[in-house]
């Protein structure tokens, strides 16, 4: 009887269960979609209750979908994203909606934690930078902002807690999403002591803490039934979707960086310890019992594109309709037809504040060095390059951090389907890229840690077998120095805008609220 396992991937626009052999081939994927709440110009929120569904949903589509029975379900195992806060009162029910890791109205929180609260100090020990995404941040601007409901709160969880309470009846949380949220001290491998005692909180209101390899108490029989597993299936808890997606592309020695490029973007690479960054550039976080992960977030990935596409480019969007095209590869094939480095025009793509590497939710985005010789095309590449940029700036902090240049970068996400972007990327990184086929990293790195879990693995090698055929891009260097010299440029005009930003951003919120 063939075995499967299902990875399922708890996102901030959508939730993806994806069902996998034993042999980590993609069987089979299902995908529910769903609207961030966004009332305000700084409020990000979603529905847990929409979440929650949209889990059961996907999980029973791809099983009734490829008639799989419940027998043959190995193990469940969870992805998902990081930052999220709910509060519950005593019956486990909601007060709030999750609030994500692009919400901004504990953007105040900030510097109060930073210049009154030892910030540097508190980073330095939990590994999750001092930021507004951060549920630390989030639950010092609720608790001096909204204490009445503060202190209704019986529990303060993420969204994967809450969704497995709703599976199991049980309240835990695994220690990588733990250690998200500036509560988790990495050296003691335990909620922060300091940090509680600065929220007032106790450990009986946090969930407990358990494994990445945890598997979670039996599945309620009526929602068992209703997705067609068996109770006992194994749930795995997993971890989050950054780690795992190190994981999903087979980059967990030393020497490799993974990027993502999904919604948003991030740069990681796997150490054996905690590593903290003395400016506060980078973040820390679990991947396992013996595996940390270090690197940077970015706001601003695929969601730029969308931007680009659904505001400037309608005319392009129609003709890719009647065409029968996507959209994203007319983009990718107009900016083809324009030179690396766009003729100077660069872009600076923080159009949802900025984490790494900037860190301040007040960033915005620009055009910078726009001519009367620039035209259409040209701002579509530099939209392109500057996402990626961007994260080169990162990278360099990494490389600073980690003391040493990496050998490889293994890349997913959506943009990894370009070729055009593919090659760009590994031009101006200056390094060999590698691209896996399948691009449901997260999914795939859930699925290694379940099959850790339930015995059928001890390590990790299998990873390099399920991944299966890559793209492999080398840099051109013809293209390289050109870059080189941008990317200079790139990161000196961020820098000055710094101060800048700070009052556009004063100004929107002044003059252009946003009513709910």
């Amino acid at each position: 009887m063939t075995a499967y396992m299902i990875g399922i991937d708890i996102g901030t626009t959508s939730t993806k269960a994806v069902l996998y052999d034993e042999e980590g081939a993609v069987i089979d994927k299902a995908q529910q979609e769903y609207q961030m709440l966004t009332p305000t110009i700084d409020t990000s929120e979603e529905n847990p209750e929409v979440l929650f569904d949209a889990v059961v949903n996907t999980l029973q589509g791809v099983i009734s979908k490829q008639r799989v029975q419940p027998e043959q379900i190995s193990l469940i195992a969870f992805s998902a994203q990081m930052h999220s806060l709910i509060l519950v009162d005593q019956a486990g029910k909601p007060l709030t909606n999750s609030i994500t890791w692009a919400d901004n109205r504990a953007r105040y929180a900030v510097e109060d934690l930073k210049n009154n609260h030892q910030g540097q100090q508190i980073y330095e020990r939990t590994g999750t930078p001092i930021h507004a995404m951060s549920p630390l941040c989030k639950m010092w601007w609720l608790k001096n902002d909204e204490p009445a409901l503060y202190a209704q709160a019986a529990r303060f969880v993420d969204i994967k807690s809450y969704i497995i309470y709703r599976l199991t009846g049980e309240w835990v949380m695994d220690e990588s999403i733990a250690s998200a949220t500036g509560l988790y001290n990495l050296w003691e491998r335990d909620w922060d002591a300091e940090v509680l005692a600065l929220l007032e909180l106790t450990t009986e209101q946090l969930p407990k803490l358990v494994s990445t390899q945890y598997i979670c108490q039996a599945m309620d029989a009526g929602l068992a039934n209703q997705i067609g597993v068996r109770p006992t299936t194994p749930l795995v808890i997993g971890a989050s979707d950054g780690v795992l997606s190190n994981l999903g592309v087979n980059s967990y020695r030393s020497g490799e960086v993974a990027v993502t490029i999904g919604t948003s973007g991030a740069i990681r690479t796997v150490v054996d310890r905690p590593l903290t960054d003395s400016k506060g550039r980078i973040f820390c976080y679990v991947l396992d019992d013996t595996h940390y992960v270090i690197g940077g977030p970015v706001n601003n990935g695929g969601v730029v594109l969308r931007w680009l596409r659904d505001e400037l480019l309608a005319s392009e969007v129609e003709t890719a309709k009647r065409l029968g095209m996507d959209s994203y590869d007319v983009m990718t094939r107009i900016a083809e037809r324009v030179a690396p480095g766009s003729q100077g025009l660069m872009f600076h793509p923080y159009l949802a504040g900025e984490r790494a590497p900037l860190w301040t939710s007040d960033a915005r985005g620009s055009f910078i060095g726009l001519t009367l010789a620039h035209k259409k095309e040209h701002m579509i590449r530099a939209v392109l390059e500057g996402v990626l940029f961007n994260l080169y700036t990162v990278y360099l902090a990494l490389v600073e951090v980690m003391g040493e240049m990496p050998s490889k970068i293994h890349a997913t996400g959506g943009f990894s389907k370009s070729a055009l972007w593919r090659q760009m990327m590994a031009d101006i990184f200056d390094c060999q890229l590698e691209v896996p086929e399948s691009y449901e990293s997260s999914c795939l790195g859930a699925c290694a840690i379940g099959s850790r879990a339930i015995g059928k693995h001890n390590d990790y090698s299998m990873i390099a077998d399920w991944v299966g055929k890559t793209h492999a891009h080398e840099p051109n260097q013809e293209y390289v120095q050109c870059y080189q010299e941008l990317a200079s440029i790139f990161i000196q005009v961020s820098r000055d805008l710094v101060a800048s930003y700070e009052s556009i951003a004063k100004f929107q919120r002044t003059y252009y609220k946003v009513e709910e």
